[in-house]
């Protein structure tokens, strides 16, 4: 990659700070912006509209040890890169910083994001279709009014677990908790694996030094997952991708169970905590909501444009030179979709302030043959989830000033780190639920198959031991025991 000469730059004065001045603090080599450290993670879409300011809809940007890309900046150039996968490759291997030894694949804590895997996100053409297309029949064998009756069931049992008490932190006992209980259901995986695994896959996001052995945690639990699929399938998404007709070897189904969880998980949790906040602190949307003139799945949509939940989606390469928003993209050159940036681009959206709900033409799930396949059952999980929550808690109100929130932020996503509210204290009521209609038992030569044995650990006697219900493994599990 080449770092774009002086004439790229707008001619506008004073629009780029001179040397010396303290806005260049994030500057690196060759004079590109640093996307990681402090700026980054405290104002990121300041950060951006700097970026634009300065170079354009597409600027020279370094990552997690100074490795160099392209952020894209604007609307439409973010919809031309998603939409030209001929031009602009989804294999990572494309990128020539292999080559150059740009990037140590066994230290960076980049690879679990650049990194190639056998998954439709790094497949083109072909391939991409026949990986996609086991996917997407994964996802749709679940009928949406099933998954919101889990999730529903969910909703309720986590909200049991603190509303006797008349406060709650939002984000980890319930906008976290509430995706991660319905994406391990559907995924297949068991209670107990559940949140250990899931906690791993959302550290992958931060960049830092333990992402490799996150992601190190993530595929070997996912390849137990695997084998225990083979041996007992049920009405999951692990399940149908192991039967699917393409032909998904154990790895595949293994790297996009993965996917499935990385992506799902964190965009919902995120969707959700900042959906809330907008909720207890702007009176203005709960107003909308409130008095009928948003719907809550329009309102999702309005923070999808605002908030989006994966604010940088890693990444395309160069198949070839090209130029792109004034910038001349070298061949193996690595592209960044700038979704955050492009979501609030003057070019279709001059007044940020005029609301958008009704409109889905936003950059939140990316774009193009690789837009996400699972963003309907992420619109279920938080459209459900936050209605239960409010029907149950309409007087729900944030216990803090709303200047004391802070967000943890990584090149990638930010993340309300909490969100504590006050209400009446009201008593539980998921007891008085119907049961969720239960999955047709999986088949194996015509018969059904005989629900497991429970295992004991290595070194542990295997005489009966009574099992917590499951509303108190929850507690336990909300508790952090």
């Amino acid at each position: 990659m080449t770092v774009p000469p002086t004439e790229h730059a707008p001619a506008q004065p004073g629009a780029v700070p001179p040397p010396g001045c303290p806005a260049h603090i994030a500057d690196g080599p060759g004079g590109a912006t640093r996307l990681y450290g402090p700026a980054a993670e405290t104002d990121p879409m300041g950060l951006y509209e700097k970026l634009r300011a300065a170079h354009g809809p597409v600027a020279p940007v370094l990552l997690d040890g100074d490795v160099r890309a392209w952020l894209v900046l604007g609307y439409l150039e973010n919809r031309d890169v998603a939409s030209r996968p001929t031009q602009f490759s989804r294999d990572p291997r494309v990128w020539h910083g292999w080559r150059s030894g740009e990037i140590d694949p066994a230290t960076s804590p980049l690879i679990p994001m650049i990194g190639w895997r056998p998954d439709c996100v790094c497949a083109d053409g072909e391939e991409h279709q026949r990986l996609r297309g086991a996917v997407t029949a994964g996802l749709d064998q679940f009928d949406h009014r099933g998954v919101r009756r889990h999730i529903t069931r969910f909703a309720h049992q986590v909200i049991d677990t603190f509303c006797e008490n008349g406060e709650a932190e939002l984000v980890e006992q319930f906008t976290e908790a509430v995706p991660m209980l319905t994406l391990s259901h559907l995924l297949g995986m068991s209670d107990e694996d559940a949140p250990r695994l899931v906690h791993a896959a959302r550290d992958l996001f931060k960049a830092t030094e333990t992402s490799l052995a996150s992601n190190a945690y993530v595929l070997e639990c996912l390849e137990k997952l695997v084998a225990e699929k083979h041996a007992r399938p049920g009405h999951d998404i692990a399940s149908a991708l192991l039967a699917h007709p393409a032909g998904l070897t154990d790895e595949e189904v293994q790297h996009h169970l993965r996917l499935i969880l990385l992506a799902g998980y964190e965009t919902t949790a995120n969707l959700m905590s900042n959906v809330m906040r907008m909720v207890v602190t702007d009176p203005r949307f709960r107003g909308s909501l409130a008095g009928g003139q948003m719907t809550l799945p329009e309102a999702v949509e309005q923070v999808l444009w605002d908030e989006p939940p994966l604010m940088v989606c890693p990444g395309r390469w160069a198949n070839g030179d090209t130029t792109l928003g004034g910038q001349q993209i070298k061949a193996g050159d690595m592209l960044l979709l700038g979704l955050a940036a492009g979501n609030v681009d003057r070019t279709i959206r001059p007044d940020s302030a005029t609301p958008v709900h009704h409109n889905r033409a936003h950059l939140s799930f990316s774009a193009g043959t690789h837009e996400c396949p699972g963003q309907d059952i992420g619109r279920i999980i938080a459209d459900a989830g936050i209605d239960i929550l409010l029907t149950r808690l309409p007087d729900i109100a944030l216990a803090v000033p709303e200047e004391s929130l802070s967000w943890r932020s990584s090149t990638w996503a930010r993340h309300l780190t909490a969100l504590p509210v006050t209400f009446a204290p009201r008593p539980p009521q998921s007891d008085d639920l119907p049961a969720p209609l239960p999955a047709p038992p999986p088949q194996s030569n015509g018969r059904p198959v005989p629900p497991p044995r429970p295992v004991s650990a290595p070194g542990t006697a295997r005489g009966p031991e009574p099992r917590a219900s499951w509303l108190t493994r929850l507690r336990r599990l909300l508790r952090g025991r």
